[in-house]
């Protein structure tokens, strides 16, 4: 009788980890990776959404290097990400430093600040333009209660861009503070205790212990706060729609309506395999920049 050797992995214990993670890679096979190669194939066809696509090879790539209101709106869309990813890491940051703190009404608060990130971004750019309505917003209403003057919040296009920022940063804080806690409570507690017996104070505590062994869980918030940022598209279309003029047009606004205002699905496929690109490109950047999201050293 032939015996196992001592650690050995059966057949069993080698396809277990695929059989749980296969209804994911279903999932995600079905949702990402095939629209991505039609993307990809339909990107090199002139095709109106109906009809049979007419291959016309890089003709479309071709166009979009020269499309100057499709740069402009990735521009606008690099602005408004380089702006709110510092905030949605340092706020959410910030806020999980004290929700793991002992405080009364800590189980309140923390689902106080998560839920935005319950409501859709629709619903929270209906709210904020509720807000920061320029006729009737209860920002301008208490403006004028208290004296002041009416602010033009949504038709100017430099408050109009900071509003967008501002809920967008309202929507994503507690999501990304429920992942920063995770991390926090992940720290053993004996580090800090070492280091209150050495004498550290509460700030070299958070940059000697803290931010250094957080680094995977900010390397994260950074790839996913930049990938929605980019995508931003249903709290934009719901709070100014892109205006006043094109100031807060982003650039899936821009692909959303090649494709379903101009009818060009193939031109919007095109675009989007570019934008597609363009995040893989600044991903591989970050996980280079990051030493792959290792800790600090």
């Amino acid at each position: 009788m032939k015996h196992k050797k001592k650690g050995s992995i059966s057949w069993r214990q080698k396809v277990f980890p695929y059989v749980m993670i296969a209804p994911n890679m279903v999932i995600f096979s079905i949702f990402v990776i095939i629209p991505a190669i039609c993307g990809l194939y339909y990107s090199l066809h002139e095709w109106k959404g109906i009809g049979t696509p007419k291959f016309i090879g890089l003709e479309n790539y071709l166009t979009a290097f020269s499309d100057t209101r499709f740069w402009e709106s990735m521009l606008r869309t690099t602005l408004y990400a380089l702006i709110s990813l510092p905030l949605i890491i340092i706020i959410p940051l910030l806020l999980a430093l004290l929700m793991v703190q002992q405080i009364p009404g800590k189980g309140f608060f923390r689902a106080a600040i998560y839920w935005p990130s319950m409501i859709s971004y629709i619903v929270a750019g209906v709210a904020f333009k509720f807000l920061f309505s320029d006729a009737s917003g209860i920002i301008n209403y208490i403006l004028l209660l208290f004296g002041g003057g009416k602010v033009e919040w949504l038709t100017n296009r430099y408050n109009a861009f900071a509003v967008v920022i501002l809920a967008s940063v309202w929507s994503l804080s507690g999501y990304y503070m429920v992942m920063f806690m995770s991390g926090l409570q992940s720290i053993p507690l004996s580090y800090y205790e070492a280091a209150k017996t050495d004498g550290a104070t509460a700030l070299q505590r958070f940059f000697r212990i803290t931010l250094p062994l957080m680094k995977p869980t900010i390397f994260l918030v950074l790839i996913l706060g930049l990938l929605n940022l980019f995508k931003a598209y249903g709290l934009v279309i719901s709070l100014t729609g892109g205006g006043p003029g094109n100031s807060t047009k982003f650039v899936v606004q821009y692909i959303y309506e090649r494709a379903f205002s101009d009818y060009n699905m193939g031109y919007a496929c095109t675009l989007s395999v570019i934008l597609m690109v363009i995040l893989g490109v600044f991903t591989v950047i970050q996980y280079k920049g990051s030493n792959g999201g290792g800790m600090i050293d």
